[in-house]
């Protein structure tokens, strides 16, 4: 990582990570995951990463890194809405599992089956009984997801109050992120301490050898990005199999036998 990255304030926190020194690291690390596509989907690897965190946290701008110069159709992100009625009636996992990967993908879940024990807990979406239940069983689901062959990659991002004021306040106040805001937000906003509380019990129960949780401090969300990607890069060894791969276009046909026809299309206006 750029020495940019590590310099800190004298007595104070750690600065602030510059805008270049963020883009020229970022844009090793892209090269890196487009070398780990290929060889996830060469190998045909099943991998799941889970992002958790309070609102704020930081979650959507480090599934954005990953996923920037990666195909879609390897990296998949899976952000579900509330359930409908008909999937409050089924089997708690269900709507997860028909999203979890297949043989060649990387599925990344913007917050998970983990909902049970956060969000559904504090706000009462689920009863204390089936929180419980949920924490007993969810090692047993996540041992059975990794004995199928799953690589499973757990994170929490870990953000202060007074941070998560400021993105919140920050959403609020720009017309770009306002659509970030949801009512939950603003209604979870006042549980700082049930979030916390529920959070440690999560990880009481379910932080298991075979798919421990990962937390990282986004104070500073571009060393975030930089720190999880590192991560998740060390995660899942990888060859470079573009080595020794030189691609070259071919020749191009000779142009202009074929004349284009003097269609009459609507073109759009050129304002800048």
């Amino acid at each position: 990582m750029s020495k940019a990255a590590g310099k800190k304030s004298k007595g104070g926190p750690p600065e602030k990570l510059g805008r270049k020194a963020y883009e020229e690291e970022l844009k090793r690390l892209h090269v890196e995951l487009v070398k780990l596509q290929m060889w996830v989907v060469q190998q045909g690897l099943k991998v799941c990463i889970v992002f958790e965190g309070r609102d704020g946290a930081g979650k959507g701008g480090v599934i954005k890194a990953i996923t920037d110069r990666v195909s879609p159709r390897v990296f998949r992100v899976v952000a579900l809405p509330a359930p409908t009625e008909r999937e409050k009636s089924q089997l708690y996992a269900q709507r997860y599992l028909a999203h979890l990967p297949a043989a060649g993908e990387v599925v990344i879940f913007d917050r998970s089956w983990y909902n049970r024990a956060g969000v559904e807990r504090v706000m009462g979406f689920c009863s204390e009984q089936q929180a419980r239940k949920f924490l007993e069983v969810v090692p047993l689901f996540e041992r059975m997801m990794v004995e199928s062959g799953i690589i499973l990659i757990k994170y929490w991002l870990e953000v202060s109050a007074e941070e998560q004021t400021r993105r919140l306040q920050d959403r609020i106040s720009d017309g770009r992120k306002l659509w970030k805001l949801s009512p939950m937000d603003l209604k979870s906003y006042s549980r700082w301490d049930d979030y916390t509380r529920a959070r440690d019990e999560m990880f009481a129960a379910s932080d298991s050898s075979w798919a421990p949780w990962h937390i990282a401090r986004s104070e500073d969300k571009r060393k975030a990005r930089l720190n999880i990607i590192s991560h998740f890069l060390q995660q899942i060894p990888y060859e470079d199999i573009t080595r020794g791969h030189k691609v070259t276009l071919p020749k191009r046909g000779k142009i202009g036998k074929y004349k284009a026809a003097p269609y009459p299309f609507k073109m759009v206006a050129e304002s800048f």
